[in-house]
């Protein structure tokens, strides 16, 4: 493992940046973030296979989890839900994201994305870790059907079989996780 570079982000939470461009994040799940400004951000691509733009959402790391603490935290069933912030956090930030990304339109029509999963460790409050991805367009309840839940879910299994590490996983949806889903899954 290399050593990460500490530094302190604009809301001054202190991070860590490692390997891959991701950082492990400090920042509280108990409060509203700060968000890009207004018309910072560009998502790269389009639809239901648009990425964040790397400058804005390079991905962040919960340093809770570890690949010595997966039994404990993203293989235990359901744990995702004892981290992920309620609604009344992330539905301020989520359209302060949408004003950095310039999405527009209804805020039903994104996910607030965690994109580097919670299910692979993804920071659970970080601005740099969350951005309004677009939803299946005229499904409600798009969510279940977005290509990138399924590749989360596969490289999960995978991690808690112990076939691919944590780190790997990470680093696979961070740096292109299109490219991963054509690999890790089928269809």
């Amino acid at each position: 493992m290399t050593p990460a570079t500490i530094s302190a982000s604009a809301s001054g939470a202190v991070m860590a940046s490692g390997p891959g461009g991701l950082v492990n994040s400090t920042a509280s799940a108990h409060v509203v973030q700060r968000q890009p400004a207004a018309g910072a951000c560009r998502a790269r691509g389009s639809g239901a296979y648009a990425r964040p733009d790397p400058r804005c959402t390079p991905g962040a790391v919960n340093p809770a989890v570890t690949q010595a603490s997966i039994r404990s935290t993203i293989c235990r069933p359901g744990w995702t839900a004892t981290v992920r912030p309620s609604a009344s956090i992330t539905n301020r930030e989520k359209l302060a994201s949408m004003a950095a990304y310039g999405a527009r339109g209804s805020p039903a029509r994104y996910e607030y994305d965690h994109f580097v999963p919670l299910e692979l460790g993804g920071a659970v409050n970080d601005s740099r870790n969350l951005w309004p991805e677009p939803d299946y367009p005229g499904v409600s309840r798009s969510f279940y059907l977005n290509p990138k839940d399924k590749l989360e879910r596969a490289l999960n299994r995978l991690v808690c079989a112990g076939t691919m590490s944590l780190a790997r996983a990470q680093r696979l949806v961070a740096s292109d996780w299109v490219a991963a889903l054509r690999t890790y899954t089928r269809g």
